[in-house]
């Protein structure tokens, strides 16, 4: 086997009386030696004892001292091994640390060619005494090293000293047990060490933190997963995947992401959690219908329209939009009506619920005439199909009829039960000296458009109330984009709207109020209609305030900017409304205003002519 040292071998050998010999070991004729480049051999490979690949093999002593006796010159007193040279592709997975991670301070300088590696080469900073005065020096350049004390003809001293060899062999032993970690405590002779990447790691490791201990495979991987089950779910985040999933056709994927936002729902918990848990139950009704249908008809039930209704007059978003509605009126109406000697209003509604919007605007005209003689004639269309509608109605009329007594305002209620293309100013009831307002106050979003069918409801309104010639037309509705956006952007916008929603009543009501038990699974059931229905069924059809804008001028309206007036009037009623939370907002946007929660629009009020 050829020698392992860097540059000076064939000096080495000259010295030793073999010159350009051929030295044969391991029963491998090798070529004479020649000059080699520094720190490489000239064939490595072939004096490599055939071992396992996945073991790091060396032989034993005994192997050396069979292998001794068959060199033909008895003189040569050298000990050669073969190392297998460990080579680091990739990282330990036990520690992170690879033999480049080390400062040069603390790795050991060992030539990258371990071949033949003569074990007289010094690995340690200081020398080592082999007896009988052979020292190993400590300059790790061999090529370089002189030996004073080491006889050139090694069988002279054997001759004279028969027992210096046998002593010298015990040392040369021991060595290598120091040398090369051997452990031969257990008796097992087998001739082949195991050296693996754990092992080596963990002694490096011991090395540089030597109080440290090392760190096994199994404690790795639980940490691992105690990290990863510290981490917060965000439910967001785990309704976007699963709404991803769904699109993708992935459904055991998608109940993985369901999965993990039920662990967080929870419908009496903060608003984030009561959230979640009317996510996840929109999202199990898009994944098993027949399991958990979604409500559609549910939407059209009464318990559901009172809800409604108290979700306005909860959420300062939607009952503030009333009122910019309210104060456009009135602006629009009051300078008109300046001149005349009878004031006379007439407000057309098509969903006028339980009229909480008009009874702010009762107080409001109350309060702006100063007992000049007014009339208030309010319209409100009922379901023809549906006869208890209009009883409904009615009562809702005699409440604001006796509302406007106490303020000296005459006010007339009618109910019509009329399809929307039977609606003309003669079947109203209009009359000519009268101002006619038309409000559609959280009304489009219900009406179906092109995309659903072909009669277009939404733009045959617009259209019908345009041809009624209205003074002024209100329109209120909420800023979210699920008409037709696909599935999964609907469910980003219900996470974005929603959420919001949520939070904002976090803010105002607190968590045990049965009333908001009763709002918020209003809006459940309004969030899985927008995330689980489609085509017909779906009936929240929520646009923002673009493409309403882009709906009305279709139709033929042109916008009537809100005056600042009315913008520095909401901003005085939010800031009424804040008591030290500063999370609703008010801007003014393309001539509408929106009102807010932490910089998410949640309903937007404008006006029309």
């Amino acid at each position: 086997m050829s020698s392992g040292f860097t540059g000076g071998a064939p000096d080495f050998y000259n010295s030793c009386g073999l010159g350009e010999r051929s030295v044969s070991m391991n029963n491998n004729p090798q070529g004479p030696y020649r000059q080699q480049v520094p720190r490489i051999l000239l064939d490595p490979s072939n004096q490599i004892v055939q071992r396992r690949s996945d073991l790091s093999g060396k032989r034993s002593l005994a192997e050396f001292q069979a292998q001794h006796q068959q060199l033909q010159q008895p003189g040569m007193g050298l000990l050669l091994r073969s190392v297998k040279q460990r080579t680091y592709q990739h990282t330990s997975p036990i520690s992170p640390l690879s033999p480049g991670d080390f400062p040069a301070s603390i790795t050991p300088e060992i030539p990258s060619g371990r071949y033949g590696l003569p074990l007289l080469h010094q690995l340690r900073p200081q020398p080592i005494s082999l007896g009988n005065n052979v020292m190993v020096p400590r300059n790790p350049n061999l090529s370089a090293a002189t030996y004073p004390n080491f006889p050139q003809n090694r069988g002279a001293v054997q001759e004279s000293e028969p027992e210096s060899e046998k002593k010298i062999m015990n040392r040369l032993q021991e060595l290598e047990k120091q040398l090369l970690d051997d452990d031969d405590a257990d008796g097992e002779g087998d001739g082949v060490s195991v050296v693996t990447n754990s092992e080596w790691s963990e002694a490096i490791q011991s090395l540089i933190s030597p109080n440290q201990k090392p760190i096994s495979p199994s404690s790795s991987s639980s940490s691992t997963s105690s990290i990863a089950s510290s981490v917060p779910i965000c439910p967001k985040q785990s309704a976007l995947e699963a709404a991803s999933a769904i699109c993708e056709g992935m459904f055991d994927a998608a109940m993985e992401s369901l999965t993990r936002l039920i662990q967080v729902a929870n419908a009496q918990g903060n608003s984030e959690q009561r959230f979640a848990a009317y996510m996840a139950s929109a999202l199990k009704s898009r994944l098993k219908a027949a399991e958990n249908p979604p409500p559609v008809a549910d939407l059209y039930s009464k318990d559901h329209v009172m809800a409604t209704q108290m979700l306005y007059d909860m959420s300062p978003c939607f009952k503030l939009g009333f009122m910019a509605a309210n104060l456009a009126i009135l602006e629009t109406t009051s300078s008109e009506l300046s001149c005349a000697a009878n004031n006379k209003y007439h407000v057309l509604d098509f969903d006028i619920g339980q009229g909480g919007q008009y009874v702010n605007l009762v107080h409001a005209l109350g309060a702006l005439l100063n007992g000049k003689p007014t009339s208030l004639k309010i319209t409100t269309l009922a379901d023809p199909s549906n006869g208890g509608a209009a009883d409904e109605r009615s009562k809702v009329g005699e409440i604001l009829s006796q509302l406007a007594e106490r303020f000296g305002i005459a006010l007339k209620f009618n109910v019509v039960a009329h399809k929307f293309n039977e609606l003309s100013r003669d079947s109203l009831g209009c009359e000519d000296d009268e101002v006619l307002v038309v409000n559609l106050a959280y009304k489009l979003y219900k009406m179906p458009d092109e995309s659903v069918t072909t009669d277009n409801l939404r733009d045959e309104l617009l259209r019908r109330v345009k041809s009624l010639q209205p003074r002024l037309v209100t329109v209120v509705e909420q800023d979210m984009n699920t008409n037709t956006a696909p599935f999964s952007t609907r469910v980003s916008e219900a996470c974005a709207y929603y959420g919001a929603l949520f939070d904002s009543l976090d803010s105002t009501v607190s968590r045990d109020s049965s009333e908001r038990v009763r709002v918020e699974e209003c809006l459940g059931r309004k969030l899985a209609n927008s995330v689980a229905c489609e085509g017909r069924d779906r009936v929240e059809r929520c646009e923002v305030f673009g493409k309403w804008r882009a709906r009305m001028g279709m139709a033929g309206f042109q916008p009537r900017l809100m005056s600042q007036h009315i913008a520095d009037s909401m901003r005085s009623r939010v800031n009424s409304l804040q008591l030290g939370n500063p999370g609703f907002t008010v801007k003014e946007e393309a001539g509408g205003i929106s009102f807010g929660w932490n910089g998410r629009t949640l309903t937007v009020a404008s006006a029309w002519r």
